[in-house]
């Protein structure tokens, strides 16, 4: 039996963050946090009838805490006009401050960290502002993280090119942010600060942050990772394609890191894309049983870092 509940994380100025932990009644297992991407909030790990990614894991033992950031989700107050935050935000100060609360309420330092798309970028960022944070973390498995798109795709040029690098400046503008579940574009909005700094990443421009020039890939190339596993689906052809995610792997240092591509060619029983890679009924007999793999072959010994 797995059950749910919703913690909160106070912040500043009265926004909280919102964290779903999903766990057995009673369980003392590794602790597993979880980040969502752009446009997306954290159920894109599970739902409330524990489908999903983090109830799997929590089937197995673990504890998962499942974030939102701040804005999105279960966080308050939600996004609109006025939010003057962004991605170094959440890298600097949303994910230290779960990670603190997590820490706290469970007496363990999260041990394994799960990303999903641009999720993995904010997470190997926190790891190169704060290098400390490696030696707790024994994995890391990211589907679908890319940080620029190389591929050329035509529906990479409609989905990134035109509407996220062009007519996504429009309507951020238009609103004071981008309202991105209106347009359905996603489960969620981004901030005016957030969509910037993130189109700006993502057009293969340097990983350094807007706001203090910090060279995020220059650190890393100094800092061993955790052993992280990269899951790429064949049908995703837009987002995350073999070409944009080798070129984050080589970005994000050293360390133990390996690409494995999910589709019926490759032995699996769905040709998975960038959002049922996480929520197909098949990914728990492909990519999930990989992740709990993944996990077992570094749970003794530490992060790659030690």
């Amino acid at each position: 039996m797995v059950e749910q509940k919703s913690l909160l994380v106070d912040i500043e100025d009265g926004h909280k963050l919102h964290l779903r932990y999903i766990a057995k009644p009673g369980s003392i297992g590794p602790v597993v946090f979880f980040m969502h991407g752009a446009v997306e909030n954290g159920k894109i790990f599970y739902t409330e009838s524990n489908k999903g990614l983090a109830p799997f894991l929590a089937e197995h033992g673990y504890r998962c805490f499942v974030g939102d950031l701040r804005g999105r989700g279960g966080s308050t107050p939600k996004i609109d006009s006025e939010a003057t935050y962004g991605q170094t935000e959440s890298i600097l100060y949303e994910i230290p401050e779960m990670l603190n609360f997590i820490e706290q309420y469970t007496g363990s330092r999260a041990q394994y960290w799960v990303g999903h798309s641009w999720g993995g970028v904010l997470m190997n960022s926190v790891f190169a502002r704060f290098p400390s944070e490696i030696q707790h973390v024994k994995a890391c498995v990211y589907f679908g993280s890319k940080r620029s798109l190389y591929n050329n795709h035509p529906s990479k040029l409609l989905k990134a090119n035109l509407l996220w690098f062009n007519v996504a400046h429009y309507y951020s503008k238009k609103y004071g942010y981008l309202p991105a579940k209106k347009l359905g574009w996603g489960s969620d909005d981004e901030s005016l600060k957030s969509h910037a700094q993130s189109a700006d990443w993502a057009q293969k421009n340097p990983w350094i942050d807007s706001d203090d020039g910090f060279d995020y890939s220059s650190v890393l190339q100094h800092i061993m990772l955790p052993p992280t596993l990269h899951i790429a689906g064949v049908k995703d052809k837009a987002l995350a394609q073999p070409i944009d995610i080798k070129a984050f792997i080589s970005e994000s240092g050293n360390g133990i890191q390996e690409l494995k591509i999910y589709g019926k060619t490759h032995g699996h029983q769905h040709n998975y894309g960038h959002i049922d890679m996480l929520t197909h009924k098949h990914a728990r007999d492909d990519q999930f049983k990989d992740l709990l793999a993944w996990f077992d072959r570094f749970a003794v010994g530490g992060s790659s870092s030690q």
